[in-house]
């Protein structure tokens, strides 16, 4: 059995200084998901980069009109903390594993495992979130639109690093719905956020686990932007939103569900969790 070279830097610095000399190491911090894949030899990786003393990636604060994340903040801080101004990310967040999954689990990991269903995934692509990369050779921001290229794929280059996400505060009503097989410790077999902006009178939506990638629907959101916001809304519309919504996703058949269900599924979701928070920003 091939050993595997154990890492541990003790400030950003020093990380990213590892990650270019190493560019095979694997990082691992809340290690949610990278254990899976070790413990079932679906990876075996030359080195792990261990980011658990990174104390800058554990905090979050304000960073001009967006709330910068550090990539260690682990969903349940996103509950428990930024539970007010992003409510969509702490609606996802609940619903990820178990409580104890939730505490080590991060916002840097979900983002770098680039699964189409990751749970964090459509309510940053609803928000408009931007991706801080890092590496020796600079810092760079991406927008979680353009982050994914496939599944379990991204942008990062091998010498880079998450160091962030910037999200902007909710300026209105904010939901996120998923379809699994129990309420929590699933993996989706489809999801759908969606944030509503009332100063610009604006939509984003996010959708997971049908797409190779998650995805939005710019039709579903130029229907919101071409409707009234001072009155309630006219039940076709709602019904014209979710198929626009379910019409944005290439989905497949899998273990978890067929493409035709998804569809469906995301049509209801869709058109639920805009009656609500329709509802709620009033």
């Amino acid at each position: 059995m091939s050993t595997v070279d154990f890492l541990v830097p003790g400030t950003w610095e020093e990380a990213l200084a590892a990650k270019a000399e190493r560019p095979d190491a694997l990082p691992i911090a809340g290690g949610t998901d990278v254990m899976v894949e070790l413990n079932f030899a679906r990876r075996r990786p030359p080195a792990l980069l261990d980011l658990t003393r990174i104390t800058d990636l554990t905090e979050w604060g304000s960073d001009g009109s967006y709330l910068r994340i550090g990539a260690g903040v682990t969903y349940r801080r996103l509950i428990d903390e930024l539970g007010g101004r992003l409510p969509g990310l702490a609606m996802a967040s609940r619903t990820v594993g178990s409580p104890q999954i939730r505490n080590r689990g991060t916002i840097g990991g979900n983002l770098g495992s680039a699964s189409p269903a990751g749970d964090a995934h459509p309510p940053l692509l609803a928000a408009g979130a931007v991706v801080v990369l890092a590496s020796v050779r600079g810092t760079r921001q991406v927008p979680v639109a353009d982050f994914f290229t496939g599944p379990k794929r991204s942008v990062l280059a091998p010498d880079e690093l998450i160091e962030a996400v910037l999200v902007p505060p909710a300026a209105g009503p904010q939901q996120f719905a998923k379809v699994g097989t129990r309420n929590a410790m699933v993996i989706a077999v489809c999801a759908f956020a969606l944030n509503l902006d009332l100063e610009r009178r604006t939509a984003g939506t996010g959708i997971g686990s049908a797409a190779p990638t998650p995805i939005r629907s710019a039709g579903a959101e130029s229907l919101l932007a071409s409707v009234r916001w001072d009155r309630p809304l006219p039940e076709s519309t709602v019904e014209h939103f979710g198929e626009l919504v379910a019409a944005a996703a290439s989905p497949i058949d899998d273990v978890r569900g067929t493409a035709a269900y998804r569809r469906r599924a995301l049509a209801v979701l869709a058109r639920r969790t805009l009656t609500w928070a329709w509802k709620d920003r009033r």
